[in-house]
C-alpha cells in the first residue's frame, strides 16, 4: 500500500492538492481525477465555499444524476431502492453475498468537498482500478449512494440506511419535516420518488455479503501516525437532544432585568455546562444548532430550543455526561422561572466493526504494502452508514488521511497522494473480497 503524504499548504475546499513531486501515476488517477473535478462545483455556495447538498434538494437531484451517469458510462445496472438509495451493480444483483461499497454525496450546511463524496468517486475509481488490474470478479459488486446520511434537512442523520436496517419506522419517517414543514415523504415525491415505498428492506440486505466504507478521517489520528489509510475499529455512541427552553416574551427595551423570565440566559448557562460536563468525563459535548421565537432583535425569546450533540468512547461515559448536562440545565430553569422539555431525538449505540472481517482487512492491505508497517486502527466519534448497517451485514471501514483534522467544514482536505493511496487500499479490499 502506497505510503502517501498528507502536503502542504492551505486545505483546499473543491479538491486534493497536487501529487508529491516524482511519484509515479497510478492507473485510476485519472479517473479519480475526472470524477472530483466534475462533482465539486455542484451545491457549492459561492460566498462561503461550503457544501449545501442537503437531501431531495435540487443539488442533491445533481449528485443523483452523476452517480447515475457514472453507472451506466461503466455498464452497470443501475437501480433505486425503495429509500430512494442509489445502486449501481456489476454482476447479478439477485445473486446474494455480494460486496458492496460507497458512501453518501448529502452534505451539511457548508460541508466540506470530502465527507461522504471521497467515499462515492473513490469507488468508482476503485472498480476502474481493478478492470485495469484485469482480475476476475467472483462476488457481485455493488457501489452505492445512500440519501439523507447527514441528516441536515430533516434533523435525522442515516435516513436512507436507518430505513433500509428498520432502525427507523414508516410513521416516524413520515413525522420528518424540514425547517420549512415539509415532510419527508412530500420532498422525496417533489424529487420524482415514490413514498409510498419506503420503509425495511431485509430481503436486499440479505443480498449483502460484506459492506466497505472508504471515508475522509474526520480527526488527525492518521496524520499524527504519518499513515494515508487506516482502518476503523468501532463508532462511538452518540446522539442527539433536543432542548426547549420555554419563558416569557416581553419588550427588550422596557422590562427590568429583575422582572425577565429570559430561556436564553438559561439556554447560555447550559452551553457553558456541557463543556464542564465533557471534560469531566472525557466526552464530547456540542450545542450547534439554535432556534429562538419570536427572533426579535428588540425583543425578549418566549422559546429558546437548542440541540446538544453528545459522544463517547462508551456508554456510561455518554450516559454521564448527557444525565449532568440535564440536571445543570433544569437546576437553572427552575431558579429562573424557565419550563424546560428535554427530547432525546437520535441516538445510535457503540459499533464494534466485526472483528474477523476488520483483521482480514488488515491482512490484505498489510500484503499489499511496502512499508513493512501494520495499518492502523482507529476509533470514531463520527456516524456512519456502515454503523448503521453494522447490525445487519459485516460491515468495515477505511479511512483516509486528513491533515487539518477539520471536517464539516470547507477546510476538510484531503492531499491527493492520500486519496490515490484510498482507491489503491480501497481497491486491494474488494479484489480480496470479491475477485478470490
Amino acid at each position: 500500500m502506497p505510503t502517501g503524504t498528507s502536503g502542504q499548504g492551505p486545505a483546499a475546499a473543491a479538491g486534493p492538492t497536487p501529487a508529491a513531486p516524482g511519484r509515479q501515476p497510478w492507473r485510476a488517477g485519472d479517473s479519480f481525477l475526472s470524477m472530483w473535478r466534475e462533482l465539486a462545483p455542484v451545491g457549492r455556495h459561492p460566498d462561503s465555499g461550503g457544501y449545501r447538498r442537503y437531501a431531495w434538494s435540487a443539488a442533491d437531484q445533481d449528485c443523483r444524476a452523476w452517480f447515475r451517469a457514472q453507472a451506466e458510462a461503466r455498464g452497470l445496472t443501475y437501480e433505486t431502492d425503495r429509500n430512494g438509495n442509489q445502486w449501481a451493480w456489476l454482476g447479478d444483483p439477485l445473486a446474494g453475498d455480494a460486496v458492496v461499497t460507497g458512501s453518501h454525496l448529502d452534505s451539511v450546511p457548508d460541508g466540506g468537498a470530502f465527507d461522504g463524496p471521497l467515499g462515492v468517486v473513490s469507488s468508482f475509481a476503485a472498480l476502474d482500478e481493478l478492470h485495469g488490474r484485469g482480475v476476475e470478479f467472483t462476488r457481485p459488486l455493488a457501489i452505492t449512494n445512500f440519501g439523507d446520511e447527514e441528516g441536515a434537512r430533516f434533523g435525522l442523520a442515516c435516513v436512507g440506511s436507518r430505513l433500509a436496517a428498520g432502525q427507523l419506522t414508516v410513521p416516524d419517517a413520515h413525522r420528518l419535516r424540514d425547517a420549512d414543514g415539509t415532510t419527508l415523504p412530500a420532498a422525496m415525491e417533489a424529487a420524482g420518488y415514490d413514498p409510498g415505498t419506503i420503509g425495511p428492506d431485509p430481503e436486499r440486505l440479505a443480498r449483502i455479503g460484506a459492506f466497505v466504507e472508504l471515508h475522509v478521517e474526520q480527526g488527525r489520528a492518521l496524520d499524527l501516525t504519518g499513515d494515508p489509510v487506516g482502518i476503523a475499529s468501532a463508532i462511538w455512541p452518540h446522539g442527539r437532544w433536543r432542548f426547549d427552553f420555554r419563558g416569557e416574551a416581553n419588550h427588550a427595551g422596557t422590562t427590568r432585568l429583575v422582572d425577565r423570565r429570559d430561556p436564553m440566559l438559561t439556554y447560555a448557562e447550559t452551553v457553558l455546562a456541557a463543556r464542564r460536563e465533557a471534560e469531566l468525563t472525557g466526552a464530547l459535548a456540542t450545542f450547534g444548532k439554535i432556534a429562538v421565537e419570536p427572533n426579535g432583535v428588540n425583543a425578549i425569546p418566549s422559546l429558546v430550543r437548542g440541540w446538544l450533540d453528545s459522544r463517547a468512547a462508551d456508554q456510561a461515559t455518554l450516559d454521564a455526561v448527557v444525565t449532568g448536562v440535564e440536571r445543570a440545565a433544569r437546576e437553572y430553569a427552575e431558579r429562573a422561572g424557565i419550563e424546560l422539555d428535554v427530547v432525546r431525538e437520535s441516538f445510535t449505540p457503540v459499533v464494534e466493526f466485526e472483528h474477523a472481517m476488520r483483521d482480514e482487512l488488515a491482512k490484505i492491505l498489510e500484503g499489499a504494502g511496502d512499508t513493512g508497517r501494520p495499518v492502523p486502527v482507529l476509533g470514531t466519534g463520527a456516524g456512519h452508514d456502515a454503523g448503521i448497517l453494522s447490525a445487519s451485514v459485516p460491515t468495515a471501514m477505511l479511512f483516509v488521511r486528513n491533515p487539518t483534522g477539520i471536517s464539516h467544514s470547507p477546510a476538510e482536505h484531503a492531499a491527493e497522494d492520500d486519496c490515490t493511496a484510498g482507491v489503491e487500499a480501497l481497491a486491494d479490499v474488494l479484489e480480496g473480497l470479491a475477485c478470490s
